[in-house]
């Protein structure tokens, strides 16, 4: 059964259930928290689940400049405001980059990580950054919101048929976002690159992706798991870039499993 949901609104905002160790949910470039109802209701009975809106998006303050290491050091400052000292880190696509900026500035602070959905560095396919910006942001350019465009953006990026209540919830999370927060996050999500420090990473890892994810595609999981030491991949049947939305069933298994079989936190 589900443990009662609560939100806390500040400078760090968050929704969160359940006791135990803690599972930090890091959404995407689409996302806020609410996009991770579906694992909070399905994993807040065994652990405390935690799902924060980065800094700039739904109603956490931006902070300036928008870094990696900025993004490292708020979720180490949400940590304390848990009071806890280290959790699970779960990540889909630019969450997955926070996990791992904030796994190699805090590695103390990352039990172990679950990337969803992501990459070890933008431009793997040889995509231009500044066209890349300037398509994400044309539409708020034009005078359009993120509410305006999330059906269409959840469609580009889905396996075909992803439809009901999870849809919904993915288009309700990408319209919390503010434009300016979207727009500096975009800017930001270009640089990042941590290939050649993949090797660092000590932390248990649980690599996923959707078979049919072509935004980050599995061979970039792939290069993420054969980087990172004390790392799984596994690939989900039939599911496009929003892995944790589109196949919640499979998603929850898989993180469930993972967690149980790491050793508990010491009281």
């Amino acid at each position: 059964m589900a443990a009662p949901v609560r939100d806390v609104d500040g400078a760090i905002a968050w929704r969160e259930a359940g006791e135990g160790d803690v599972v930090l949910f890091l959404h995407g470039l689409g996302g806020s928290r609410t996009a991770w109802e579906t694992q909070i209701e399905a994993l807040s009975d065994r652990w405390r689940c935690v799902a924060w809106d980065m800094p700039g998006y739904g109603a956490s303050a931006p902070i300036s400049p928008l870094t990696f290491e900025a993004i490292a050091d708020a979720i180490a400052e949400l940590l304390d405001l848990l009071d806890v000292e280290s959790a699970h880190l779960c990540g889909l696509s630019f969450g997955g980059h926070h996990a791992l900026h904030t796994a190699l500035r805090h590695p103390n602070r990352v039990r172990s990580l679950v990337l969803a959905d992501t990459s070890a560095a933008f431009g793997g396919d040889g995509t231009d950054p500044d066209e890349w910006r300037r398509a994400r942001t044309a539409p708020l350019d034009a005078g359009l919101n993120l509410a305006d465009i999330a059906d269409d953006v959840i469609t580009s990026i889905a396996a075909p048929g992803f439809d009901g209540p999870e849809r919904d919830r993915t288009a309700a999370a990408m319209a919390r976002i503010p434009a300016a927060g979207f727009r500096a996050a975009c800017g930001l999500l270009t640089t990042h690159d941590v290939r050649h420090r993949l090797g660092e990473i000590t932390a248990p890892t649980l690599v996923m992706v959707g078979e049919l994810d072509e935004e980050t595609p599995p061979a970039y999981a792939a290069e993420i798991a054969e980087g990172i030491p004390h790392s799984r991949l596994k690939v989900i049947p039939g599911a496009g870039h929003v892995s944790p939305s589109e196949a919640p069933d499979i998603f929850n298994r898989l993180v469930s499993e993972f967690l149980g079989s790491l050793p508990a936190a010491r009281p």
